[in-house]
């Protein structure tokens, strides 16, 4: 049975190397997955998902252990994203995201894939505490709970966030 994560995340703080690449292999689908739903992108997310590893490996040693290991990777990964949009706005790059419908797909699958494909294009185009708040809570499942402890808010915060996201959908779509 492997070790528990906060384990290997001491281990891994204590400069143990091969409890780091266990710790990258246990989380990476997760920071990819994270990365594509922040920015609609696969390569783009490739690269935010490489960029946080990076970061992780030379955080590490600054892991306190005060919050989950799982919310502090969801924060750097949060924070590589922002970065990532930054330097996007300052190269002219445009945030929306296409969903990518292949020829084999049915007319009711394609419909249905534009939809989603419209929504997290409108998610993403959010004021960014929003935009953040609906991706923790609806795209990776978090409670708001946990949410707030990624972002640095309180839980209540985000909750607003969640509701004024709602509104500002409506007029999007």
């Amino acid at each position: 049975m492997p070790p528990p994560i906060e384990a290997l995340a001491v281990r891994a703080r204590n400069g143990d190397a091969l409890a780091f690449a266990e710790l990258i292999e246990a989380h990476y689908e997760g920071i990819y997955r994270s990365a594509w739903r922040w920015c609609g992108n696969r390569d783009d997310a490739e690269d935010i998902a490489q960029e946080v590893c990076v970061k992780l490996g030379r955080a590490i040693a600054g892991f306190d252990g005060r919050s989950a290991f799982s919310s502090w990777v969801y924060r750097i990964t949060l924070n590589a994203v922002r970065d990532w949009q930054r330097a996007g706005q300052r190269r002219g790059r445009h945030l929306d995201a296409y969903s990518e419908i292949t020829p084999a797909d049915h007319p009711a699958e394609q419909e249905a894939a534009a939809i989603h494909g419209q929504l997290w294009a409108a998610v993403r185009r959010l004021p960014e505490k929003q935009r953040d708040a609906v991706l923790l809570v609806y795209a990776e499942e978090l409670s708001h709970a946990e949410a707030a402890d990624i972002m640095g808010i309180r839980e209540a915060t985000v909750s607003f966030h969640v509701h004024e996201a709602r509104k500002t959908l409506r007029s999007l779509l």
